[in-house]
Order: structure tokens, then C-alpha cells, then sequence
């Protein structure tokens, strides 16, 4: 092939080039401008319209409730609540598979390693309080206990009813299991961190303890205050002491509100960052007149 034909060879496969280079361009800024291809889209709070909510057993049924009115109030948004425990939560939102966790206990040292470690910018809120109330069967006669009474008894040092008034019968001890925000802070509170007992039944969910405790006249459990109320008189709730020397006290919203009943807590959101769009917008309307209205309604204590 001559210059000639070699200078149109090289014409042509320049003009060649720059239409790929052309179509592509056009290509990529196509895509740009279709919802959801950005990466930004994806980042913005505002335009989220599926949340997840994940953590504390516990608060599964208060969350549930808050969730399904707010989706009433805002058609074509969805809030997704599942439970596994306060543990599970707050592994969730170390790993960033939920953007809320459920937590019925405040993060433990270990867990605020991670949070330094993976640089996560954790925000607590306080949405709701809780009566962890003991309960028995009803047909078991004891009507109160002291909280020192109730250590002896989950750490097994008291393994009889007769050991602290009721009949001479062995004591079958109900316990959430590990991972549960409930099971940490009742070993806390009332077992002064000890160790629960070995025989201790450790059931994956506060209505398994309530199913057993409701059919064995032996059983002792404790529960969500909401949990206790909503099963009626299928279990017994025992009045708490906090010394020998003080009243028992049944928990109620009033005292658990006023601090009388010794076995008490506050429930937290944790979340990364500060809430922002559709996670700020369900918050808040958790924390509002008609958020804080469903938690009394639904057992538990409001904060506001």
C-alpha cells in the first residue's frame, strides 16, 4: 500500500475511534440520569424508602407497633422489625446490615472497641423504658420476693420454693438466653453479676418463657413489663422488694416512671450518625406525642 492509501487508512480509523469515544460518553451520561443509578441516590437518607430495625426481643412488639403506624401515615415507605436479641442488634449495626438496632441494654466495652475500630459515629437515643417483671404460675402461692431473694435463686443458692416461703419443691429456673439485652442487665441487677445457675433453661424468646412459666407450677421467669400484661392471669407477676426492710412493689407504668420498682431500665436506638431522612422521620415519630402514646398502650413506659 502506497502513503496515499496509508494516510486514508489512519483517516478512517481515527474517525472510527472518536464515534466508539462519542457513543460511550453518551452512554454514561444516559445512565447518570436514571433514578438510581447514581451512587448518590443510593447514599441519600431522604430517598430511602425501605429502613431496617433490628435487635431486642424485648422491644420487637413495641417496634412492630410504632413501624406499622408509621407506614400508615406514610404510604409506600416500609420499616422491616426482626428480633435475635440486643447482642444481635448491635452486631448488625457494627457490620452495617441494619440502620437501626433495638437495644434493651447500653453497649457493652467490647462492643465499643468495634465502634473505635470501624470508626462508627454510634448514636444513642432513649425511646422507651421498661419493667423487666418476675413472673410465676398462678398456681404457685408466693406473692413477693426480695431482690436478694431472687439473686439466691437464679444463681441456684436457693433451689427450693420452700427456701424462701413456698412449697418443698425444686425451683425450675426460666432464663433468656445470652444474647438477650434482658438476660444482661437482670444478671446485672439482680444476680450482681454472678453467674446464672447451671440448670437454668435458656429459651430464645420472652414468649417461650411465658409459655413455660404459664404450664409448670415450679417455673420462675422474668419478661418485658408489655410481655407480663399481655399474658393476663396465665402467669403470676410477684412484687419486688428491693431490701427486706422496703414495700413490694408491682411494676406499672407509675412505678416504673416514679423509680419505686427496683427492676428497671431504659431501651435505646442505636444508630450510625445522627438520624437523617426516612430514619430521622421514623424516630421522631417514635419519640412524638403519638409514639410515646403507643408505648403506654402497648405496656411499656414513655420517656416523654
Amino acid at each position: 500500500m502506497n502513503k496515499l492509501g496509508d494516510r486514508k487508512m489512519n483517516r478512517k480509523i481515527k474517525k472510527r475511534m472518536r464515534e466508539i469515544i462519542l457513543a460511550v460518553l453518551t452512554t454514561a451520561t444516559a445512565l447518570a440520569a436514571i433514578p438510581g443509578c447514581s451512587k448518590q441516590s443510593d447514599q441519600t437518607g431522604s430517598q430511602k424508602k425501605y429502613i431496617t430495625v433490628k435487635g431486642s426481643d424485648t422491644m420487637v412488639h413495641l417496634v412492630s407497633n410504632w413501624a406499622e403506624a408509621f407506614m400508615q401515615q406514610n404510604p409506600g415507605l416500609e420499616v422491616s422489625v426482626t428480633g435475635g436479641g440486643s447482642g444481635t442488634g448491635i452486631a448488625a449495626l457494627l457490620n452495617r446490615t441494619t440502620d437501626i438496632c433495638a437495644a434493651s441494654r447500653k453497649m457493652k466495652d467490647k462492643e465499643l472497641m468495634v465502634v473505635i475500630q470501624k470508626n462508627i459515629r454510634r448514636h444513642e437515643i432513649p425511646v422507651a423504658k421498661d419493667g423487666i417483671a418476675v413472673i410465676i404460675n398462678p398456681a404457685n402461692p408466693i406473692n413477693e420476693l426480695t431482690i436478694q431473694q431472687l439473686g439466691k435463686i437464679f444463681t441456684g443458692a436457693s433451689p427450693r420454693w420452700s427456701d424462701v416461703g413456698g412449697p418443698d419443691e425444686q425451683i425450675l429456673v426460666m432464663s433468656r438466653e445470652s444474647s438477650s439485652g434482658t438476660y444482661v442487665f437482670f444478671q446485672e441487677m439482680v444476680l450482681k453479676k454472678q453467674d446464672y445457675m447451671q440448670d437454668a433453661k435458656l429459651l430464645p424468646a420472652t414468649s417461650t418463657i411465658i409459655q413455660s412459666v404459664s404450664t409448670d407450677k415450679l417455673a420462675i421467669g422474668y419478661v418485658g413489663l408489655g410481655y407480663a400484661l399481655a399474658a393476663g392471669d396465665t402467669v403470676k407477676i410477684v412484687a419486688v422488694k428491693a431490701d427486706y426492710k422496703s414495700a413490694a412493689i408491682v411494676p406499672s407504668d407509675k412505678t416504673v416512671k416514679s423509680g419505686e420498682y427496683p427492676i428497671a431500665r431504659p431501651l435505646y436506638f442505636y444508630i450510625h450518625g445522627k438520624p437523617k431522612g426516612t430514619v430521622k422521620d421514623f424516630v421522631d415519630f417514635c419519640l412524638s406525642g403519638a409514639g410515646q402514646a403507643i408505648v403506654t398502650d402497648t405496656g411499656y413506659v414513655a420517656v416523654r
